[in-house]
């Protein structure tokens, strides 16, 4: 029997934090993931993490107020106080555990400056930031002694009394199915960004955990608010790291000249990135653009200086692009890059869902409301991963494991895994299905969004739904079946992105990311709220929650 007071689904920062502070309360904790840990998307986290501390004269009021102003009034701001509250200690403790971030000359740690803040509040480790602190968290996981089902895939969870008991998984090595027995869950899963196509995010990115949780009936927000980042990179869309404009890179037009003048005087570049990726797109819509982008310059930076803090960005543009940022400019354009939706927790992680918790990017506490700040997000993954885990854990104490056949449970998996194996060949292929769905998001669900357009889209999910039931596996074996993996992926990405566009549709306004040229303007006075969408029988369900206000008052976002 495979059972653990908490299981935590994911091992990236979030859920690698979230199985330390649980094992740290006492749990009995696993952790299960489908790739080994040090792989996770976290790693692609290139330029820092926020934080306000008060010897530096910052204080975590003004944090949370550039977040509150980024999120374009759509963040809860309780939730964003307990995380830039957090802050100072959580990169603290990151520290401790190991982490190198840079230090200046002094020898205290050093910052740079991030969009949409009104200070260097970015502490750093070169541009690869997330990489060094995933490998940093791995190593603190295994002295903790948490036990790991690496390379094994979460297939759904188990139910019994109103109460989520544990989960099916494929272990992907052999392809057989398993019943994990557990008190609690905590959806760590990262990601959606794979629905899209191009985007920043690695191939694993596919929104598994928000399908899991809204499939058994937990609540989504805010799945419209989907980010893209000003600086992707041309032809294959891989993240330009918001560090180069830290650092003081520019964006220029085809003539050479720096557009963000008109758009943002007082910030520039470092506007917040609805804002910059907003202004790219009107300038490639007016022809200022070439072959679709612009340009960001790096060369005044100076060598010393790329060598020292922009090293993988510069190894990227070389590998990628045949550009090298110390003597060319890199072609750039806005691309999906950040969801800031997910499943809607409160500030401890809980869902709707008795014993169901989630943190990280699939989890939306509405810390970034319409729009991320960047460098947030792994903050987020590190306070609210850890708050979860401990939660969890105290939750586990006075509470014995919910009997059910376990046996049952594993052969009804294994027959419905059986049938997606056994279809028969008809000509369709699951990457065919998989791009169409992903040109079709980027298409009509981008930079700029409007009804018609959206509509299109759900038309097409809807075809794509009903293909999805037939399209066949080629590989009928069960030894490290990914194309069974990729099939079950494209389930749950089809699921997500009907929430995103149905939950588009619904919002009337423009603000943050949801930028509708039918609807242009922020409108507090109807949809100052969030979109909550569950699963009913005929589709995605819509209602709404308040917006949580408690010393901000919305006003004209400027940069």
């Amino acid at each position: 029997m495979l059972e653990h007071d908490v299981l935590v689904i994911g091992a990236g920062l979030a859920g690698m934090r979230a199985a330390i502070a649980a094992r740290a309360e006492g749990a009995s904790v696993a952790i299960i993931s489908k790739v080994h840990p040090v792989r996770s998307h976290s790693n692609a986290a290139q330029g820092g993490i926020n934080a306000a501390l008060t010897d530096r004269g910052d204080g975590w009021e003004d944090h949370a107020y550039d977040t509150v102003k980024g999120s374009d009034y759509l963040g809860d701001q309780d939730a964003i106080e307990v995380m830039c509250q957090s802050a100072g200690q959580a990169l603290i403790d990151m520290e401790h555990f190991g982490v190198t971030f840079n230090r200046d000359d002094e020898g205290k740690l050093g910052t740079r400056a991030f969009g949409g803040q009104r200070r260097a509040r970015t502490f750093f480790v070169g541009d690869f930031t997330g990489q060094a602190m995933l490998h940093v968290m791995f190593e603190q996981l295994i002295k903790s002694g948490v036990r790991r089902y690496e390379e094994w895939f979460v297939t759904g969870l188990i139910e019994e009394d109103g109460r989520v008991c544990g989960v099916t998984a494929i272990e992907i090595r052999t392809g057989q199915v398993f019943v994990i027995r557990s008190k609690t869950v905590i959806f760590c899963t990262g990601g959606l960004g794979r629905l899209f196509e191009p985007s920043t995010n690695a191939l694993i990115v596919t929104g598994d955990g928000m399908a899991l949780a809204y499939n058994a009936g937990a609540q989504l927000m805010d799945m419209e608010m989907v980010q893209y980042h000003p600086t992707t990179l041309a032809g294959s869309g891989v993240l330009i790291s918001e560090a180069a404009r830290g650092e003081g890179a520019y964006l220029l037009d085809k003539n050479g000249e720096r557009f963000m003048e008109r758009y943002a005087p007082n910030m520039m570049e470092l506007a917040s990135r609805d804002v910059v990726s907003r202004a790219e797109q009107t300038e490639l819509n007016a022809g200022n653009g070439v072959n679709g982008c612009v340009y960001l310059d790096c060369r005044h930076l100076g060598k010393a200086l790329i060598m020292e803090k922009l090293s993988q960005i510069r190894e990227i543009g070389i590998d990628l692009a045949g550009v090298d940022m110390i003597t060319d400019t890199i072609p750039i354009r806005p691309g999906m890059h950040y969801m800031m939706g997910g499943i809607k927790t409160d500030v401890d992680g809980q869902t709707n869902l008795p014993g169901v918790y989630a943190a990280g990017e699939c989890a939306c506490v509405s810390v970034h409301g319409g729009n991320r700040l960047g460098a947030n997000s792994l903050l987020d993954t590190i306070v609210f991963g850890q708050r979860s885990g401990v939660h969890a854990a105290q939750a586990c104490r006075d509470q014995e494991y919910i009997e059910f056949d376990v046996e049952q449970a594993a052969r009804r998996e294994e027959r419905r895994i059986q049938e997606v194996i056994d279809r028969p060949q008809n000509g369709d292929r699951i990457g065919s299905v998989r791009l169409a769905m992903g040109e079709s998001m980027n298409r009509n669900l981008a930079v700029y969004r409007d009804e018609a357009g959206m509509l299109e889209t759900m038309h097409d999910l809807q075809g794509l739904k009903e293909k999805y039931t037939r399209v066949p596996v080629d590989n009928k074996n069960r030894v490290f079946n990914t194309d069974l993996v990729f099939a079950l992926e494209l389930g749950f990405m089809l699921d997500c992105a009907e929430t995103i566009a149905v939950s588009a549709l619904e919002r009337k306004d423009s603000r943050g990311a949801q930028a509708r040229t039918d609807y242009p303007n922020r409108d507090d006075e109807n949809w100052m709220k969030h979109i909550v969408t569950v699963k009913g029988e005929e589709g995605p369900e819509i209602s709404y929650s308040p917006v949580s206000i408690t010393r901000w008052t919305p006003e004209e976002r400027k940069y």
